[in-house]
């Protein structure tokens, strides 16, 4: 081969995917860079290490209220009624079967491989603090969907919390007790007597109150946005002026995502280098839960990279090889931040870009996703519970494990797209079959780095079912280039009619 069209190649590849390249080489140096300063006891210095890759976070971050709002504003706005309420239906659909399909892998795999006999059940200082019951995880989910004060949704998080109460004291008679205590000397003549009195301990009772948790409330967000979108497509010309304002919002976000995301590479080196260095014993950890994680992340892989894409296959009869490819880039900025919605502003110019997915699906799809499509969580919230089960030599009947399956997608839904949310919906799985939600301590230690993959996971699955959707309502959504010229088209047969006859009627005249 010609030296010359060779390094054409090379340049031309680097050219197109040079980003992508970079990010891959990030997360390894960081990986290298973690494991080579975990020897040099940085205790201090890691909060300084790790402040460029927290700039990234705060970059990524800032960007997913004004791009949630606007997409779905704009984008359910720009469709009919009959063209969003098929979209809508199809794509909850859609996303609640590849869920709970994510759950049914996850509760084969942790049947087949059996994970809790190798692992030790250890007391925690972490197991005396107190959880939040289910009921209450369930009516919390259902408050955020409806947020009262919207400000206030884009940064907290309605949660009730609980806080032990002392119990009223009952009357000093029947609390106080009196003994009396008969105690000789050594040489058995002198007695003496003594009282005590005792005051029996209040009795604690935990009661939840009203509160509020950080975090950004995506959930009531999204529901509010796609309701407003709704209306203004509804209203008509009355209504265009905010989706005006919302399209242009959107394009200056996309905007500022091709600028910030040339500071990911440099931010993805210290992100994963400064999680490494916080990470405990790698080998004492591996031996307690080595083959937890083995089990969660086979069910990942089998999920997403057999069965996910195998849909897409089976519906599109595209290759979901080269569609993947065009998402790369958010899926490893997803690896890096451990947050779907972080991780929204990247998977949105991916699929416009690489993909060539059509605006206005993107902008429904893809927010609704990246908040009620958690199959990974789904996944591991089942692999969790089923293992906690395993742990306390606790067998599960085939109710309860569909008890799990139906609770373990339900949950998933309300996991907040942020860091370690799933362990917070975790609760919800496990009480609803009577596990202690205190073992949840057990896998702490992994799941840092689990939380990882599952959010991959779920990325990939935001991203095929944008790709499934496109393919499914082609028909309702001409391209936006191929309507302009149609209407082009139009205007000038229009105009062609409309001069051929204003001439023959000046010809008649003429000749008359």
């Amino acid at each position: 081969l010609n030296p010359t069209i060779m390094w054409g190649r090379v340049k031309n590849v680097c050219k197109q995917n040079g980003l992508l390249i970079l990010s891959v080489l990030a997360v390894v140096i960081g990986c290298l860079l973690g494991f080579f300063l975990r020897g040099k006891q940085l205790s201090e210095q890691v909060k300084y290490f790790q402040f460029p890759g927290e700039l990234l976070m705060r970059m990524l971050k800032m960007l997913i209220l004004p791009l949630v709002v606007s997409s779905l504003m704009s984008g359910l706005a720009a469709l009919d009624a009959k063209c969003s309420s098929r979209l809508g239906i199809m794509t909850i659909s859609y996303y609640l079967w590849t869920t709970f399909v994510a759950v049914v892998v996850g509760i084969v795999m942790v049947y087949i491989i059996h994970p809790g006999g190798a692992a030790q059940k250890e007391d925690s200082e972490d197991s005396k603090k107190p959880m939040t019951s289910s009921a209450d995880a369930l009516l919390d989910l259902i408050r955020n969907m409806f947020p009262a004060n919207l400000v206030q949704a884009t940064f907290q998080q309605v949660k009730l919390i609980p806080k032990p109460t002392v119990a009223q004291l009952l009357d000093e008679t029947t609390t106080r007790r009196v003994y009396i205590y008969g105690i000789q000397d050594d040489n058995g003549s002198d007695v003496q007597n003594f009282s005590l009195d005792l005051t029996p301990p209040p009795d604690v009772i935990m009661k939840t109150s009203p509160g509020t948790s950080e975090g950004m409330n995506v959930l009531g967000i999204v529901i509010f946005s796609a309701t407003m979108g709704i209306m203004l497509g509804r209203m008509g010309p009355n209504g265009s002026a905010l989706v005006n304002f919302c399209q242009s919002l959107n394009e200056a976000v996309l905007k500022i995502v091709a600028i910030v995301i040339w500071y990911f590479p440099f931010g993805i080196v210290f992100l994963v280098a400064g999680k490494i260095l916080e990470m405990d014993d790698p080998s004492a950890m591996g031996k307690k839960l080595g083959f937890y994680a083995i089990t969660v992340v086979m069910g990942l892989v089998l999920h997403g990279l057999f069965i996910l894409p195998a849909m897409y296959f089976f519906i599109t009869k595209k290759s979901p090889i080269v569609y993947i490819r065009g998402i790369l880039q958010a899926l490893l900025i997803s690896l890096a931040t451990s947050s779907s919605s972080a991780t929204l502003p990247i998977t949105f110019k991916c699929l416009l870009e690489n993909n060539h997915i059509d605006r206005r699906i993107i902008r429904f799809v893809l927010p609704v996703g990246a908040t009620i499509n958690m199959d990974g969580t789904a996944l591991y919230e089942a692999v969790a519970a089923i293992f906690i089960a395993q742990v306390n030599n606790y067998e599960l009947d085939f109710g309860q494990i569909i008890t799990i399956s139906i609770t373990a997608t339900a949950a998933s839904i309300g996991a907040a797209g942020i860091p370690q949310a799933g362990l917070v919906t975790m609760v919800i799985v496990l009480t609803s079959v009577g596990l202690p939600t205190d073992d949840i301590t057990l896998i702490i230690a992994v799941d840092w780095a689990l939380d990882r993959f599952r959010t991959m996971v779920n990325v990939m699955g935001d991203a095929l079912a944008t790709g499934i959707m496109a393919h499914i309502c082609r028909k309702d959504f001409v391209k936006e280039g191929e309507q302009v010229r149609a209407f082009k088209a139009k205007l000038m047969l229009s105009d062609v009619s409309q001069l051929s006859f204003s001439t023959l009627t000046v010809y008649y005249c003429e000749i008359g």
